[in-house]
Formats: structure tokens, sequence, C-alpha cells
């Protein structure tokens, strides 16, 4: 197998286990997502702030 053929085959694989998480971890990862999500928006607030 090839550099290439590995590489997607490693990202096809993380995104398989990636999308299982919220259905093996669901609080989890809807508090984990809710972080994210604020986190985002305190950082465009401050974008805003900045310019």
């Amino acid at each position: 197998m090839d550099m290439a053929a590995s590489l997607l085959l490693a990202i096809a694989l993380m995104l398989i286990i990636e999308g299982m998480f919220p259905f093996v971890f669901p609080n989890s990862w809807r508090d984990t997502f809710r972080r994210i999500a604020l986190a985002m928006v305190l950082g465009v607030i401050l974008l805003i702030i900045a310019t």
C-alpha cells in the first residue's frame, strides 16, 4: 500500500471513530461541543472588539 492510500485510510478511520463519539459518549460530547462553541463565540466577539 502506498503512502497516499495509507493516509486516506487513516483519515477515513479517524472520521469513523470521531462519528461514533456522539453515540457512545453523548453527555461528554455535548459538553465538549458547548465548550468549543462558547470559545468560538468569544473569539468572534474579541475579534469584533479588536477591529
